[in-house]
């Protein structure tokens, strides 16, 4: 669990309702997907949620994996993680002086040395 240094302003983050209409969805779909921990969200003393707007990025991304794929959502919060981490080791690779990733477009020069000749 990470805590922020300082609070979000509440007028930074979206209420459940907006959030849901930019969204094109329904209030409690969007609330069942906080619940099952796919989106993040804060809740006031009111109990009313509160979404960042970049939420609605991840957002897209479950709805595509769940519709290209036709995952659960169970299965869509694993498929998350696993794309969040091979994202931050491709991250730390490139951060690393020296290395080369199999997939760089890098031309290779061969040089080959003729014994006797």
């Amino acid at each position: 669990m990470t805590y922020p240094l300082m609070r979000r302003r509440r007028v930074e983050l979206l209420d459940l309702d907006t959030f849901a209409a930019r969204a094109r969805l329904h209030p409690e779909l969007v609330r069942r997907l906080v619940a099952l921990g796919l989106l993040e969200a804060e809740s006031d003393a009111a109990d009313r949620l509160w979404l960042a707007p970049t939420e609605l990025a991840t957002l897209a991304r479950i709805q595509r994996l769940r519709a290209g794929f036709s995952l659960n959502y169970a299965a869509v919060g694993l498929v998350l993680d696993l794309l969040d981490r091979i994202e931050a080791l491709e991250a730390a690779l490139r951060r690393q002086p020296g290395r080369t990733t199999a997939h760089t477009n890098t031309p290779t020069t061969i040089t080959r040395t003729l014994i006797g000749g």
